[in-house]
C-alpha cells in the first residue's frame, strides 16, 4: 500500500529522504568524555562555551535549517500519516489513504492479532505489524 500524495508532496518527501541522510547526528557537548551525560542533544548554555559560539572545529548544532519540508515534516517515510492505536475502535477513524496505524507496545499478542485482522479486513497499513 501506498500513501495518497498530490506530485508536490511526492517531489518533498524525495528531498527529505535524502536530507535525511545527510543530516549530522547532533550530540550533547563533550558526550565524548563523560558517558553518564549520554548523547542526546541539550542546548549548550555556557558562558564560554565553543559551541555555543558555534565555532568552526566543533561537530553539528541543531539550527532551522536541518528541518525538512513543512508540507511533508512529521510522515512516515512511507507517505503515512502515523495514528497511535489502542483498540479496535481506533482502527474506524483512520483514513486508509492518508494515515497508517501504529499499535501500542503496551497491548499483548492476542488483542495485537485481533487489530492486526481487522486493518487487513479495512484495508489499512500497519507500521509494526508482528508476524
Amino acid at each position: 500500500m501506498k500513501a495518497e500524495l498530490d506530485q508536490e508532496g511526492k517531489k518533498l518527501l524525495v528531498i527529505r529522504n535524502r536530507m535525511n541522510r545527510k543530516r549530522p547526528e547532533f550530540h550533547r557537548q563533550e558526550w565524548f568524555r563523560y558517558i553518564r551525560l549520554g548523547t542526546e542533544w541539550r542546548k549548550p548554555r555556557g558562558k564560554h562555551s565553543k559551541l555555543r559560539e558555534k565555532k568552526g572545529y566543533r561537530h553539528a548544532y541543531v539550527e532551522s535549517g536541518y528541518r525538512g519540508p513543512a508540507k511533508v515534516r512529521n510522515l512516515h517515510p512511507s507517505g503515512f500519516k502515523e495514528v497511535y492505536v489502542t483498540t479496535i475502535i481506533d482502527l474506524e477513524k483512520i483514513n486508509p489513504k492518508t494515515q497508517a496505524a501504529r499499535i501500542s507496545s503496551s497491548l499483548g499478542m492476542r488483542k495485537r492479532k485481533l487489530i492486526q485482522e481487522r486493518a487487513r479486513a479495512i484495508g489499512i497499513r500497519i507500521l509494526n505489524e508482528v508476524k
